[in-house]
């Protein structure tokens, strides 16, 4: 009895992996996803800008949508003219809420359905359904090395910028008048974790395109609020969140003949469901609890 269950562990879990190369490219592309997006999507919640991420996330279509077009189905094209699109959008929102009586998430709002028109259009008249949907969904099936090691570096850069910047940036979270007494230059911290916010999206973007690339970075970190506090802990916990559902994310994908992108996605959030209901902090269990 227990060999034929570690068997049937061993052949569901394990084999795929080790049988087919296409499914390992996208395990590792998941794994460096985590660590870049985990302590992301953190910072995202911790800043109330989970709406504002989703914005960028779909600033980068128009940009994808000119790379597609001069290069076709390149990722390393549409990265690129994404990232290039995704900054400016980010940038402009930030700008415009600072110069006018707008505030920062309504800026935002306004760029994003901007964006998402124009890409969509430029696809739909110059592509075709199956283009759109590769560029809305990804493809991290076909996720090449080149692309693997595009994302592993963009998740390198960020842990090495929030390392260096961790203080400054934490302390504006919470209290971004006295970060500006301090220093003065708060809003360069500001800046540049809109960088690395844009940065990682493109990243997602390869693997699960523009529509779900948020939900890569931000139900891990929304999850992680259920089970830590500290921030550094947060970090950790969204990140082995986002590689649990990675991993488990291809193997439903794999065994159901479900789409890679979605599958991901989903599993993320029923990790979000189980935490917000028996979580250690704030959950419904422990509110019942103390009731």
């Amino acid at each position: 009895m227990f060999e034929s269950f570690f068997t049937w562990v061993y052949q569901f879990f394990i084999e795929p992996f080790q049988s087919y190369m296409f499914l390992r490219r996208p395990l590792v592309t998941c794994f460096a996803l985590a660590l870049g997006c985990g302590p992301i999507g953190v910072i995202l919640v911790l800043r109330r800008m989970s709406l504002m991420g989703e914005a960028i996330s779909h600033a980068i279509l128009p940009g994808a949508a000119l790379g597609f077009l001069i290069s076709g189905l390149s990722i390393q094209m549409m990265s690129f003219a994404g990232f290039v699109t995704g900054v400016c959008v980010a940038l402009s929102a930030s700008a415009l809420s600072r110069k006018t009586l707008l505030k920062e998430d309504a800026s935002f709002a306004g760029f994003y359905l901007l964006s998402l028109g124009i890409g969509i259009l430029i696809i739909s008249s110059y592509g075709g359904n199956v283009d759109l949907m590769c560029v809305l969904l990804g493809t991290i099936l076909s996720v090449n090395v080149p692309s693997l090691i595009l994302v592993s570096c963009i998740s390198s850069i960020t842990l090495m910028v929030i390392a260096l910047i961790y203080r400054p940036l934490i302390l504006e979270c919470y209290d971004a008048h006295f970060l500006k007494s301090v220093k003065g230059n708060g809003h360069i911290y500001h800046y540049i974790f809109l960088f690395l916010v844009v940065m990682n999206l493109v990243s997602a973007f390869q693997a699960i395109g523009t529509l779900m690339a948020l939900g890569m970075m931000m139900l891990p970190a929304v999850s992680a609020r259920f089970w830590a506090q500290q921030v550094w802990a947060l970090s950790i916990i969204a990140g082995i969140f986002a590689l649990i559902a990675g991993y488990i994310g291809l193997l439903l994908s794999y065994h159901s003949e479900w789409p890679s992108g979605p599958s991901i996605i989903l599993v993320s959030g029923f990790i979000y469901i189980i935490s917000f209901i028996i979580g250690r902090y704030g959950s419904l269990l422990r509110r019942a609890h103390h009731a």
